[in-house]
């Protein structure tokens, strides 16, 4: 990783959009502070494309779609993606699974939530499970005491044994039915949404993230920035980003913001 002021001028002024992770990029210690809110509004009012990538929830995301300053926001690790149409005043879903086959994998999940729960002692259900429609969460240091590597190891290794891709996050281990994540459903709501082919275009953007789960952004998008603390997982991951920002959190957030707006 290379230290994001090496970032060359002229490749940020042909960046058309930033996608970014929010926990622990656009958060700080589980805080949105208005560092990074601003530069949210700001990188949109500069003209640019502007989704968060998260694995948060549903209900979640529906909020953020409708009253952030942001053109969508995909979700769950990739099961959906929103986006609030202001001209018909309607959010717009797009869901990557039927609605009758998320049920069906949703009482699969329960099961493996139990015996994860059994299984690896000090973990727990995410405190945002009951807002989510496609993905398990099992939280292993974000209201709960830090687990060591090994418990999170475990709790990957039940998932992937009873069948779920399995991320870990900054806070969370996620587990879904299904072979969708962030990269496979950003590339397809930007075609469907956007008009936009990141196939052909995916030096134009930027995607900011910091934990294990962002690694196929990190591999995809020559441009990807990690925020400091993505070195706090660097153990758990084989993919980094290109670009590192000095600091942490939503202060480094705002420092690829300040990176890109002037150059526009």
């Amino acid at each position: 990783m290379k230290p994001l002021a090496e970032f060359p001028v002229e490749a940020r002024s042909r960046i058309r959009g930033v996608l970014t992770d929010i926990d622990d990029t656009l958060t700080t210690h589980g805080r949105l502070f208005a560092a990074s809110y601003g530069a949210l509004e700001r990188l949109q009012k500069a003209g640019l494309l502007v989704v968060p990538v998260t694995g948060r929830p549903a209900g979640w995301c529906d909020h953020i779609a409708r009253m952030w300053p942001v053109d969508a926001v995909v979700g769950e690790n990739g099961a959906f993606w929103f986006r609030h149409d202001a001209k018909a005043s309607k959010l717009v879903k797009r869901y990557v699974v039927e609605e009758a086959q998320r049920l069906r994998r949703g009482k699969q999940l329960l099961d493996v939530a139990q015996r994860i729960l059994r299984e690896v002692p000090g973990c727990a259900l995410a405190s945002d499970q009951g807002y989510r429609e496609a993905d398990l969460a099992i939280d292993f240091r974000e209201d709960v005491p830090e687990l060591p590597r090994e418990a999170v190891a475990r709790i990957v290794e039940i998932m992937e044994k009873e069948g779920l891709t399995a991320k870990v996050s900054s806070i969370h281990v996620n587990g879904w039915f299904g072979d969708y994540d962030k990269l496979s459903t950003t590339k397809r709501m930007m075609r469907e949404d956007f008009n936009i082919d990141l196939d052909a275009d995916r030096e134009s953007f930027v995607f900011a993230g910091d934990s294990p789960n962002d690694q196929p952004m990190f591999r995809y998008f020559p441009n990807a920035v990690g925020v400091a603390n993505v070195l706090q997982m660097a153990d758990l991951m084989q993919d980094f980003p290109t670009w590192i920002t000095p600091s942490a959190g939503a202060a480094g957030f705002a420092e690829l913001a300040d990176a890109l707006i002037p150059t526009r």
